[in-house]
């Protein structure tokens, strides 16, 4: 894998102030990171040279084999993604620790193991929703479920995207309600940066 020849190229997502930078490797399988510019990157060390390098980097969300950055509105991505990208690729190529060990967090609460109703939220959730959201360089994690609302986490592109409201209202909550009736109603949690 040594000799693996880092490549880069970007994919716009819905959200104007984000871009996907896709790799030829892996960063990070099963599990995703997001951080806004003040959170504590130190587990991980893309996320840090990313901020340290560019003032105008408002987010860095890291998942499989992308990283997606968000950025502050007044700069044009015109202007600096072949400097991101060339950053990033560098990064990966001279084998740098892209994520160390990530720290268990309590965020993810509400659901019991034998919960018919979650699992079932779970499995649409995954089957349907996540790999369309991950397209767009996001990702949406399940929080929780009680009297009958669903809470989820937006990362990534999806976090301060224009359109996620309509795509939680319009579509998962649409999906959710017609594939689980226990389901009122579908809301994301209000991230505070």
């Amino acid at each position: 894998m040594s000799n693996l020849i880092i490549s880069v190229y970007t994919e716009a997502t819905p959200n104007p102030d984000s871009l996907k930078f896709v790799m030829n490797k892996m960063l990070l399988t099963g599990r995703s990171v997001d951080f806004e510019r003040g959170d504590d990157t130190g587990y991980a060390p893309l996320a840090t040279a990313i901020f340290d390098k560019f003032d105008f980097a408002k987010g860095v969300f890291i998942m499989n084999n992308f990283v997606t950055v968000r950025k502050q509105g007044e700069v044009d991505w015109y202007e600096v993604k072949s400097q991101v990208s060339e950053f990033i690729k560098n990064f990966v190529s001279e084998g740098n620790t892209v994520i160390g060990e990530i720290p268990e967090t309590d965020n993810i609460s509400g659901e019991m193991d034998g919960d018919a109703v979650v699992a079932k939220i779970r499995q649409m959730l995954d089957q349907y929703v996540k790999p369309a959201v991950e397209m767009d360089g996001g990702a949406i994690q399940f929080k929780s479920f009680d009297n009958g609302i669903v809470t989820l986490i937006m990362q990534g592109s999806c976090s301060g995207c224009p359109s996620s409201t309509v795509t939680l209202k319009s579509g998962i909550e649409g999906l959710l309600k017609r594939m689980v009736p226990e389901v009122k109603e579908v809301v994301a949690e209000s991230m505070e940066y």
